[in-house]
């Protein structure tokens, strides 16, 4: 699947944008992040969200995704 329709995907169950798919966003944009190999299935999906929107993402919570997402960009090049 294209990361512009599993963004599409995310942002669906979401109900819109936030800081944490724009981190996601920008970094499947650069290749900083890939895609599973294996697509979740819907409820897979539905229960991940649960837990991803059980707390609100924090400043520091934006801050340690964007380093590692540097971070892991770095080891693969």
């Amino acid at each position: 699947m294209p990361h512009i329709a599993f963004l599409y995907r995310l942002r669906r169950w979401l109900g819109g944008s936030g800081s944490h798919i724009e981190t996601i966003a920008a970094a499947l944009s650069d290749g900083r992040l890939a895609q599973p190999a294996h697509p979740m299935s819907d409820q897979e999906l539905s229960q991940a969200i649960r837990e991803f929107q059980a707390l609100p993402p924090t400043d520091a919570s934006l801050k340690r995704l964007a380093q590692r997402l540097t971070s892991a960009d770095k080891k693969a090049n």
